[in-house]
């Protein structure tokens, strides 16, 4: 029995002084370790074995002031409600609170883009996440095809995710089915150029399934130097991660 008066299972939350710390079996790890997962606001606690994960809960809390300043670090979390207005595929799109169906209002007459949902807390943050992402949708596969057809490749199947660990990942044509490359729908919140650079990335691997110096080439050659697009996205990530997530990291 562990200290806290409980056996842990792999994939337990606790809760130490405010702070969510998951509980992680790793049968690699050598030790006892802690990490900060920013996406997803949380620190974990990784034992080498089930037995361990009291002894990975008691380190964690012995370790409460790091915990509390690597949290601290995060940026702030910015709920989906309304009033917010975000940037999506370059343009801004305001969320209001109307009663009826949620709603997308394309920008006109120099208004910017709107989504208008009824209820609040979760309620709107669902409805306004849902067509935020049919919005994303359709930007990233504009994005993709035009990538597709300058390498003059088959257009793949775009899927949206909520990855946390990557912007996007291409699984090649299988089967007689077609490439299919999956997007974070989150990507659509960074800066147009950005998520331009992650669409070209990823279809580049439609020619070149590796990220060799010919891989680099034809991604240099659909939009010029990679770099500052993968500084932006080292910097703010996290910062697209909050998004959507309330004052309580939920």
């Amino acid at each position: 029995m562990s200290p806290f008066g409980r056996t842990f299972v792999d994939g337990d939350r606790i809760e130490i002084a405010g702070a969510v710390i998951r509980l992680k079996v790793h049968p690699r790890a050598r030790r006892v370790s802690l990490r900060l997962d920013r996406s997803r606001r949380e620190v974990v606690a990784t034992a080498p074995s089930p037995r361990r994960l009291g002894e990975a809960a008691a380190f964690a809390r012995d370790r409460i002031d790091w915990i509390a300043a690597r949290l601290a670090e995060l940026p702030q979390a910015e709920p989906l409600v309304p009033g917010v207005e975000l940037s999506l595929m370059g343009r801004p799109v305001r969320l209001l609170h109307q009663a009826g169906r949620a709603r997308w209002r394309p920008a006109e007459d120099g208004r910017s883009a709107e989504i208008t949902a009824q209820g609040e807390g979760e309620g709107f943050a669902r409805a306004a996440q849902r067509l935020l992402r049919k919005q994303a949708l359709e930007g990233l596969t504009d994005l993709t095809r035009i990538h597709a057809e300058a390498l003059g490749a088959p257009m793949p199947k775009v899927v949206l995710t909520d990855a946390r660990s990557r912007w996007g990942s291409c699984k090649p044509p299988t089967g007689g089915q077609p490439a299919v490359i999956r997007y974070s729908w989150r990507l659509a919140l960074a800066p147009l150029p950005v998520a331009d650079y992650v669409a070209a990335h990823e279809c580049a691997h439609l020619r070149e399934l590796n990220h060799g110096p010919r891989f680099w080439a034809l991604v240099e050659t659909l939009v010029g130097d990679p770099a500052p697009h993968r500084a932006w996205l080292r910097t703010h990530g996290a910062r697209l991660h909050a998004i959507g997530v309330d004052g309580a990291g939920q």
